[in-house]
């Protein structure tokens, strides 16, 4: 009896700001390998998550929250990397909420997603929310994509019938990575995410998108502790005294938050060592 053929293929997450790709992203993969935050546009590089089913592998791919009228170097690098990120790929998931107005980004979207003849599906998100006043609108939109797909990120919803449609539009090939394997990316790049993440939950909107994480030495000791040491830049005094907090207090939130999840994901002791630093450039040196 011939065995059924593999599957394999890139995903690419699309959707304006803060519609809850990244949550979803870790929704599907089962762990956390994007960061999230209430915050708009806290995804600044494609992240990439695997998911390995018996269906076949398909490669998710975050993309930053699309702002149309970008104006800073760094804005712009972002809209970049969303047009890049729609470049070889296989399945489009355009991620929706339904409980905010259409507004220009939605439309920049969607004119991108006209010109993709790869396969796409509508994923309508937040679904979990009474308070969805445009739902409607996007399921009238369900009949111009390949499927369409309702879920809640945040609690699971429906997140295990949008993989199984992915798996089902993926083409026939090898896997890109092995089974086991949730994410490519590196650990220093992944730790750096983590600190940043815990910058924007704690800091919510007092610093605008002026920080920047460089996770700059990981290594175990001896005693089996993971030593962490990574360096905050941010651009201004002011936005290092806002970090920092009085009496540092406020720093020391953040590392404390850090460490108790890498503790629980590690199951190891973990030593963290923050700085904050100022470099009034780093937009440049990061785009």
């Amino acid at each position: 009896m011939d065995q059924p053929k593999k599957k394999a293929g890139f995903v690419v997450l699309v959707g304006r700001s803060n519609v809850g790709k990244s949550t979803l992203l870790n929704a599907l993969v089962g762990t956390k390998v994007a960061i999230t935050s209430p915050k708009p546009q806290t995804t600044r590089l494609p992240v990439r998550g695997i998911l390995t089913t018996d269906g076949g592998q398909a490669v998710f791919v975050d993309t930053p929250g699309v702002f149309k009228n970008a104006k800073d170097t760094l804005s712009k690098k972002l809209l970049e990397s969303v047009r890049q990120s729609l470049v070889d790929i296989d399945v489009v998931l355009y991620v929706v909420d339904p409980t905010r107005a259409i507004a220009e980004e939605e439309k920049y979207i969607q004119s991108l997603l006209e010109r993709i003849e790869k396969p796409r599906i509508l994923v309508i998100n937040k679904i979990d929310l009474r308070d969805a006043p445009y739902l409607d609108f996007y399921r009238d939109l369900a009949s111009t994509f390949d499927a369409a797909v309702e879920v809640s990120a945040e609690h699971g919803t429906h997140v295990k019938t949008l993989a199984a449609k992915v798996m089902e539009l993926l083409p026939a090939g090898e896997y890109f990575y092995p089974e086991f394997q949730l994410t490519d990316m590196g650990q220093k790049e992944w730790l750096a995410e983590l600190i940043r993440e815990k910058l924007f939950l704690r800091l919510r909107q007092e610093v605008p998108y002026s920080v920047h994480v460089v996770c700059d030495e990981v290594e175990e000791r001896e005693n089996g502790t993971l030593y962490v040491r990574a360096t905050i830049y941010t651009h201004a005094d002011r936005y290092k005294r806002m970090i920092i907090g009085e009496g540092g207090r406020g720093i020391k939130e953040i590392g404390q938050s850090t460490r108790k999840e890498l503790q629980t994901v590690m199951d190891r002791p973990v030593y963290l060592d923050l700085t904050v630093d100022v470099d009034p450039h780093w937009q440049e040196r990061v785009a």
